[in-house]
């Protein structure tokens, strides 16, 4: 078997797999570093330890961990590697260094999916030389104008690039990068393909200066117009980007489909990039909500790739499966401007569902934490568009119409939020969050700063204890959790 290209990708791959034992013959591997959650024993008190902890039980540790007391020990042990990253005997990107006691994890604290304390030095990126034939557009799902640097094809760390994004046009020029130009190519993370700059050395005269509007300017109509659809290409106020102002533009079409399928979104299995073109060409959906039609398309999915029947019902049984999507999962997939994961979950926690949310005023979206005017403004003019407002009705139709309960106000619990860790001996968990929850109460399933109580019970999780000290929780026993609802034990 040839090697794979991409060990990220050929492991995440390997992973997915529907069939294990195509799994099992691909020999993975791993090395283990952080310990979540842990019952019946105390938690670590440091990051080292709990490396020690591991190896007790047989996993496997990095033999090239290490622990220093100094940020300068740290950044010798990074230059090091630096130097001898080839000698790994699996591909590297960079040196994690963190703190190592775990009570400063609990103050520190993360911002979004990033923790504060620790932190990814990565190492150089490794460069190449190609010439750029030409700069083309791509559009995107939002519509934005992207120019895309068409290269000679150059391999790079096991990867061969034939493309690289140019983010925009104010940084093309600010790099001076133009068309025919020797430049040199970078993998970002190792990842990403990125024109880092131009050769000037190289350059003969014969390059050529950038510009997208003259790129893109369409001589029949007279003026710019998107490179797919010929729509109106305008720049909004204050933006570097240029965008196609037509919604139904296919390039954008396909993009939303995309991501409304991707793992962050809706998560909907076997639908890829090619699929959707196909569904597309052949007019069985026009948007993200005509996905939920497709069952009764069996015999046409099967017939359109080639598929299997098996393949075939695990795109419609993935389909299906995601009608139980939550508000924040929907809420993302919508694509709106401005509203990512973070943000989707900011604003399911403050409105019951898209019907609530589409009829907030601009005032009511701003007294939801982190969202501002921009953010504001643009879900008005997403519930406001015509296309959008069909395809939100679609969706209802088919059953992905997420609901969920907000904290009751006026309430004795209400704005009080609990948090639960061991067995409780007068009723059942359930029993005591749903009896939470009649008094206008929220239950969570981690500590944090907005925990008001950690109710203790038998055998409690000793991470939740720990954390609830380091953020001033307060720890409350059954007895005075009977007492706050009103009941005698």
């Amino acid at each position: 078997m040839p090697l794979f290209a991409n060990p990220r990708n050929a492991a995440a791959g390997s992973v997915r797999q529907l069939d294990p034992r195509i799994t099992a013959k691909r020999n993975l591997d791993i090395y283990i570093y952080m310990l979540g959650y842990a019952e019946g024993r105390p938690m670590p008190t440091t990051h080292w330890e709990t490396l020690e902890y591991f190896k007790t039980l047989g996993f496997r540790i990095n033999p090239a961990n290490k622990r220093v007391k100094q940020i300068e020990e740290a950044e010798a042990y990074y230059q090091s590697w630096t130097e001898k990253r080839d000698s790994l005997p699996y591909e590297a990107d960079g040196v994690v260094v963190k703190a190592d006691v775990m009570e400063y994890h609990t103050r520190l604290g993360d911002v979004g999916r990033e923790p504060r304390w620790a932190i990814a030095y990565k190492f150089p990126a490794i460069q190449g030389t190609t010439q750029l034939k030409e700069i083309g557009i791509s559009v995107g799902r939002t519509g934005s104008l992207n120019p895309v640097a068409l290269l000679e094809p150059i391999a790079i760390g096991g990867v061969t690039i034939e493309r690289a994004a140019l983010h925009n046009e104010d940084d093309m020029r600010r790099k001076d990068i133009r068309e025919g130009d020797w430049v040199y190519i970078q993998r970002a993370g190792d990842v990403i393909p990125d024109v880092v700059g131009p050769i000037l050395s190289k350059r003969t005269g014969n390059e050529k200066v950038f510009s997208l509007l003259d790129k893109i300017y369409n001589k029949e109509k007279g003026r710019p117009a998107c490179p797919v659809c010929g729509g109106q290409v305008v720049r909004p106020e204050g933006e570097v980007m240029y965008y196609c102002s037509n919604a139904a533009c296919p390039a954008q079409v396909q993009g939303r489909i995309e991501f409304f399928v991707s793992r962050g979104a809706m998560d909907i299995r076997g639908i890829g990039e090619k699929f959707i073109e196909l569904l597309l060409k052949e007019g069985m959906v026009k948007d993200a909500a005509d996905l939920y039609s497709l069952k009764d398309k069996r015999d046409q999915i099967v017939q359109l790739e080639k598929k299997g029947e098996k393949s075939a019902d695990n795109i419609i049984k993935s389909i299906e499966k995601s009608k139980s999507a939550n508000l924040p999962r929907v809420l993302n997939a919508l694509g709106i401007r401005h509203v990512g994961e973070e943000t989707a979950n900011l604003l399911a926690g403050n409105f019951t569902d898209l019907e609530d949310l589409g009829n907030a005023s601009r005032e009511k979206l701003m007294t939801v934490p982190s969202i501002g005017p921009k953010i504001a403004d643009s879900i008005i003019a997403f519930f406001r568009e015509e296309e959008n407002r069909k395809i939100l009705e679609k969706l209802r139709t088919a059953g992905v119409w997420p609901r969920q309960e907000l904290a009751q106000t006026g309430l004795p619990l209400s704005g009080q939020e609990f948090v639960i860790t061991g067995t409780l001996k007068s009723f059942s968990r359930d029993a005591a969050q749903t009896r939470i929850k009649e008094l206008g109460g929220t239950v969570k399933d981690n500590v944090t700063k907005n925990t008001r109580y950690l109710v203790i019970g038998e055998d409690p999780g000793e991470n939740k204890l720990v954390r609830a000290r380091a953020l001033g929780t307060e720890q409350i026993n059954e007895e005075k959790l009977l007492a706050i609802l009103g009941q005698k034990n």
